[in-house]
């Protein structure tokens, strides 16, 4: 955290002005769509793909042209999504920010984060444990959300 005038603000607050020079350059002036790239376009594809370059047209914030690096195993299916990616991307974006993606191949740049790993099977005795926790509870929908939230915490724990 750093202190300044006389307040604490959080690391993360900061971030966006730190990173603003080098993602500008990039095209990526918020610097949103990078950090959230997993989010965007699933976790699959984000191991695979990963943002290089957006432009616009002079003047225009949107129909721009997303620049993307692939690694070359994956470029025909790559490209066979670029649909469902211009799609998700602009539903990110919540207007029609990309038209076009020009794909590149190459090895994927080392700052894209590994995906999560996927939480483990419950042993018998937790699952057990959690569902007597989920027995009172009426709505089946609730019950099958906090049963899937359940999974995953505990899953992910360490034992």
């Amino acid at each position: 955290m750093e202190k300044r005038r006389g307040r604490l603000r959080a690391l993360g607050a900061e971030l966006p002005k730190i990173a603003a020079p080098v993602l500008g350059k990039r095209g990526f002036a918020s610097g949103q769509l990078v950090s959230e790239w997993a989010a965007v376009v699933g976790a699959d594809l984000a191991d695979k793909i990963a943002p290089d370059r957006l432009t616009f047209p002079r003047g225009e914030r949107q129909d721009g042209t997303l620049r993307l690096r692939v690694s070359s195993a994956f470029a025909p299916e790559a490209q066979h999504r670029t649909p469902q990616l211009i799609e998700r991307i602009n539903g990110f974006f919540g207007y029609r920010a990309i038209a076009r993606v020009v794909l590149v191949q190459g090895p994927l740049p080392r700052s894209v984060p590994p995906a999560v790993p996927r939480p483990r099977p419950l042993a018998a005795p937790e699952r057990a444990a959690l569902d007597h926790s989920l027995a009172g509870i009426e709505d089946s929908s609730l019950r099958d959300a906090l049963r899937r939230l359940g999974e995953a915490v505990i899953g992910s724990a360490k034992r």
